[in-house]
Order: structure tokens, then C-alpha cells, then sequence
């Protein structure tokens, strides 16, 4: 490294205080300005991250500043536009989920980032992480056997207020309801682990909530490799759980948190048939790194720095997304959407607009 890599951070709400810690944590970059069209919220996010500039837009930024590096906290709505304003202007973007509204505005950020030559990465966390490294060499090794059946559950309680927020809630926005925006980071790790996916079917439910999107989802994912999964997303359940089960020939992987994991989150349970000398050799690492914007964020900063290629925990940034646009094209279409038209038609990756089942009173 011969100079510290230049940040920047547009949009100052909540998740940005993630992102200005983590590179406060991580040697070889410095946080230098932020953006946020509310002004006042700029400076004073600025002042107690130490950045040493704030601006109204990322067209103030780019003008007055050499960005290496953007960090797009903003709602997912303008991740498009902002992502491209960033290749054209030489900086690499890190952008937070979901990374677009449809795999058309996805994939046209990632063209940009191809024709800039820059890094383009999504901030997938749950993917990180010891214990789910762990857990993918086990799987990807065969020494669990084939895996059989899983679980994908996001059960978490938004209410009235969050979606006060006028962007939320609404399909021209945030382009889709809880299963975009909650359920998409656990649907991630789940691929992540099990690998390509085949096909995928889901329904879309409004129990409660006040919001023209979905506050429930049920699904099906089948996984290349013959796995099968449920999946479950809610934003009103009172007890608030993400978790992920398989179950594999010769074990039960099973990891329950909330927002994020480490070792002690997950437990693999050895089918009968296998011996206790086996199953003590799966026992997860001890010098244990929890999930979180740390790990992921110091990932791709060593590989930025280096001039490398993205790593794996960064990598794949519209597999979920494919998934996510399956559900809502079986939701809208009816019956099961297979890869090959998710990844191939442009009606069904230019929106994920759907009809919702209204079960409220």
C-alpha cells in the first residue's frame, strides 16, 4: 500500500454510523466526506466521524473531493444512479442492500463498474464471518453428505412507525416489501451456503401492515444441487428471529440470531449413525470473527488495496436478487419461475411489482 484509500459515505441515517465505524476500524482508509440532502445531518454526522467535508449531493461531492471509495447508505430507490455518477468518476462503490429496485438497475451497475474497471460490492454481512466460512468448507467438502431440506426464516416486528418514513412501504420506492428489504439478507447466506439455485415459487401476504408491498412471504427455493428450502419472511412477528436449518444427510446445521452471528449462534447436530471421533472433528474454530460490516468491509478493503478481485463473502451481488425477483414473479405469474427466465427476461428483471394477498380485517 503506498496511500490510504479516500472514502466517502452518501446517505447519513442509522446503517451509515455502521459503515463510518467500520472504516474507522480498518487500516488503509480514511473517511473524508459524506453527502445527504438533508445538510444539517451531513455536518453533524461529518463532525462526530471525523470526515473532514459535507455536501448536499453526490454531484457536490465529486466535485469538490477525490473519492477512491463510495459508500452508498442511501435508500435503494437511487443506488442506481449514484453507483453509475461513482464509475464514471474513477471510485469504486460498496452499496447497501438491497442493491437495486430490479436486476435491470443491478445490472447496470455492474456494467458501469465493468467499464470503469472498479470493484462494485454489496453489503451482504451475513455471509460472514468464522462460523459460516465453517460451515460452507463443510458443505462445499461433502463431509456432511448432500444436503436435503432447509429453513430460511426472517420473522421481525417493523410497526406503523418505521413505515411512516415515506420512501418504505411502497413498490415505486423500495421497490418490494419485507422479502426485498429483511428477508433478502437471509435468503443470501442460504444461497451463499447451498449454491446455485434452480427455481423458486412464493406468495405474497399483507397481514397487517398499512403499506402497498407485502409484510409477509412465504416461498420455495430448489437449489442445483437437489436441496429444497422453505422460506419464511415477516415484519410482524413479535418475537423477532433470523435463522437457517439444514439438514443434510449426516447432520443438522442450524444457526439462530437476529442481525448478526458468531460461533455461538450456530450448533451442527450428527445424524445417529455418526461417531462421536467424526462429529468432534466439525466442532467450529475457536479464534472466532462474528459476522458484521467489520468483516465484510476489512474483506474488501484488503482486496481493493491489493488490486485484487472481490472476495467470495463479496462476490455473486444479484444472486439473492434473483431469487427475490423469482418470488415476485411467481407472486405476480403464478406457479414456479425458473433461473434461466429470471436471468433472461427483461419483463421480469425490469420490476418486482406483484399482487399482495390483503388478509387484513
Amino acid at each position: 500500500m503506498t496511500q490510504e484509500l479516500r472514502a466517502a459515505i452518501v446517505g447519513t441515517g442509522s446503517v451509515a454510523v455502521l459503515h463510518a465505524e467500520s472504516i474507522a476500524a480498518t487500516p488503509g482508509v480514511r473517511l473524508v466526506a459524506v453527502a445527504d440532502v438533508m445538510p444539517r445531518r451531513a455536518a453533524e454526522f461529518a463532525a462526530t466521524h471525523g470526515a473532514g467535508a459535507a455536501f448536499e449531493s453526490i454531484e457536490q461531492l465529486f466535485a469538490a473531493e477525490q473519492i477512491d471509495v463510495v459508500h452508498l447508505c442511501t435508500p435503494p430507490g437511487v443506488h442506481e444512479p449514484q453507483a453509475v455518477a461513482a464509475f464514471a468518476h474513477g471510485a469504486h462503490v460498496i452499496a447497501e442492500k438491497p442493491p437495486a429496485l430490479s436486476l435491470t438497475e443491478l445490472q447496470s451497475m455492474t456494467d458501469a463498474a465493468a467499464r470503469a474497471d472498479r470493484r462494485f460490492a454489496v453489503v451482504f454481512q451475513q455471509r460472514t464471518g468464522t462460523a459460516a466460512d465453517h460451515v460452507k468448507r463443510l458443505l462445499d467438502s461433502g463431509a456432511l453428505g448432500r444436503a436435503l431440506f432447509a429453513a430460511c426464516d426472517t420473522l421481525w416486528l417493523r410497526d406503523a412507525e418505521y413505515y411512516s418514513v415515506p420512501w418504505r412501504g411502497r413498490w415505486e420506492t423500495e421497490g418490494g416489501g419485507t422479502t426485498l428489504s429483511h428477508g433478502i439478507h437471509q435468503i443470501d447466506l442460504l444461497a451463499y451456503l447451498l449454491g446455485d439455485w434452480r427455481a423458486a415459487s412464493a406468495q405474497l401476504w399483507r397481514q397487517e401492515r398499512d403499506v402497498e408491498t407485502e409484510d409477509v412471504s412465504t416461498g420455495t427455493i430448489l437449489f442445483e444441487a437437489g436441496t429444497v428450502a422453505s422460506v419464511s419472511t415477516s415484519v410482524v412477528s413479535p418475537r423477532q428471529t433470523s435463522s437457517i436449518r439444514i439438514d443434510t444427510e449426516r447432520a443438522t446445521i442450524e444457526v439462530d440470531h437476529l442481525y448478526g452471528h458468531d460461533r455461538s449462534h450456530w450448533r451442527i447436530t450428527p445424524a445417529p449413525s455418526v461417531s462421536a471421533e467424526e462429529a468432534a472433528g466439525w466442532e467450529f474454530p475457536h479464534d472466532d470473527t462474528p459476522s458484521g460490516h467489520d468483516a465484510l468491509l476489512a474483506s474488501v478493503y484488503a482486496s481493493l488495496i491489493a488490486g485484487d478481485p472481490l472476495p467470495a463473502v463479496a462476490a455473486e451481488p444479484a444472486r439473492a436478487l434473483e431469487i427475490v425477483t423469482a418470488f415476485y414473479a411467481s407472486a405476480r405469474l403464478g406457479g414456479t419461475i425458473g433461473r434461466p427466465a429470471v436471468q433472461g427476461d427483461p419483463e421480469l428483471r425490469g420490476t418486482l411489482r406483484a399482487p399482495v394477498a390483503d388478509n387484513r380485517p
